[in-house]
């Protein structure tokens, strides 16, 4: 835990190794992508986080533009069968995905911390 003169955690550290976002010592997930209901170390309600879609969109992406382009640059180079498409590049689209996912709902839980983003509302 840090001490209250230290400078905060980056939301980027905290974020790819799933810990507090305000004290960067307890677990932020209780499960692969479940948010703990509160931080142990430091006692942060998580009940402000809510990242939505955020990760599975970025993580569609990105893992689009990887597999795909794997899979072009091999059907370029080489032309294997079908397949042998299918057993390397679902695979490696799983990995890719589940690899990707926690970490980045991590990241944007933390920046939600960090920016003290909220829902909007309007005015009255």
């Amino acid at each position: 835990m840090r001490n209250a003169n230290d400078a905060p955690p980056s939301p980027y550290a905290t974020g790819l190794s799933g810990r507090c976002p305000r004290c960067g010592g307890g677990n932020l997930f209780n499960g692969f992508l479940d948010l703990a209901p509160r931080c142990e170390a430091c006692g942060l309600d998580y009940g402000f986080a809510d990242a939505g879609d955020g990760p599975a969109v970025i993580v569609t992406l990105l893992a689009g533009f990887i597999v795909v382009g794997a899979a072009l640059v091999v059907e370029v180079k080489y032309e294997p069968p079908m397949w042998l498409h299918l057993a390397i590049f679902l695979p490696m689209t799983l990995v890719v995905c589940l690899g990707m996912l926690r970490p980045l709902k991590g990241i944007l839980v933390s920046l939600q911390y960090r920016n003290k983003a909220g829902l909007g509302q309007l005015e009255k």
